[in-house]
């Protein structure tokens, strides 16, 4: 097995940092399964709303996931191609 030694590894580290949260962990592989809403995702975690938010906020933002628009509701689905892996992966 060759080394790459150029390689940083940087936005690799940063999603496994990212998912490495129990309930982003938790979000992020039912999002794989199935897109839904925020309350959706509370309710089956059984955490707060303002919980699930934050931390849906922070998969926005890592650009993990993404959240679409359908009247009054935001639905949200897994966009990054690594974390899909790393999901089927665990």
């Amino acid at each position: 097995m060759e080394f790459d030694k150029s390689r940083q590894f940087s936005s690799e580290a940063e999603i496994l940092k990212v998912l490495g949260h129990p309930i982003r962990l938790k979000i992020v592989a039912g999002l794989c399964t199935k897109e839904c809403n925020v309350k959706h995702i509370w309710e089956c975690l059984e955490l707060p709303q303002a919980t699930v938010s934050q931390h849906l906020a922070l998969l926005k933002h890592k650009g993990i996931i993404e959240g679409k628009r359908e009247g009054v509701e935001v639905h949200y689905r897994v966009i990054n191609p690594l974390a899909k892996k790393i999901i089927a992966t665990l």
